[in-house]
């Protein structure tokens, strides 16, 4: 029996994006297609196989310990993006300003899709979905040097809407437009005690 069941779900993907240099800038810079790798986006900043640790996993290792990269892409959804721009009181967000990989369009609910769901491509490129990606202030300077007195609130706005981080699971080429198929674990939720 499979241990994770293709849905009826798809998304479009809008927007690929490249962060070059994390230290220069969150910024990334938008791409037509990738080719992806199991180390992630070439040229990617947060690509690789491994990566540090950092605070978002401090209590389960020192930071700086090197640990898999399971944030090799940071995928956030359209809809939510717009929901966002409104709660801030702007008519739309840049993705490169949030540091996208990609943006997709079409799912509901996008940022709590379980954790180990994969998102397939026409190619067969397959990304697996490693968690919710938790809001920080750095989007907010970015969004702050486009837009001053806006910045500051995206860290409230974005709370359940920044979208997950996401790592290759199989490789090959991702396209502007291209369809994803959302495929869930099939299991039930964790219930304790």
């Amino acid at each position: 029996m499979p241990a994770l069941v293709p849905t009826d779900h798809t998304a479009r993907v809008t927007f690929i994006g490249r962060v070059p240099s994390r230290a220069a800038s969150l910024r990334s810079e938008p791409l037509g297609e990738v080719a992806l790798t199991f180390a992630g986006i070439a040229g990617e900043d947060h690509g690789g196989l491994t990566r540090a640790s950092c605070s978002r996993v401090k209590s389960q290792h020192p930071v700086g310990t090197a640990i898999r990269n399971v944030r090799q892409l940071s995928v956030v959804s359209a809809e939510e993006m717009a929901l966002i721009a409104r709660e801030i009181g702007l008519d739309a967000l840049d993705p490169a300003w949030l540091g996208a990989s990609l943006v997709l369009q079409g799912l509901p609910d996008f940022t709590h899709v379980p954790p180990s769901s994969r998102l397939q491509a026409p190619s067969g490129a397959t990304l697996v979905i490693d968690m919710e990606n938790q809001p920080c202030h750095w989007p907010g300077k970015e969004i702050e040097a486009e837009h001053p007195g806006h910045g500051g609130a995206f860290k409230r706005a974005a709370e359940g809407r920044r979208g997950v981080t996401a790592w290759v699971e199989r490789e090959g080429p991702l396209r502007l437009g291209d369809t994803m198929r959302l495929h869930v674990p099939g299991q039930r939720a964790w219930a304790p005690g």
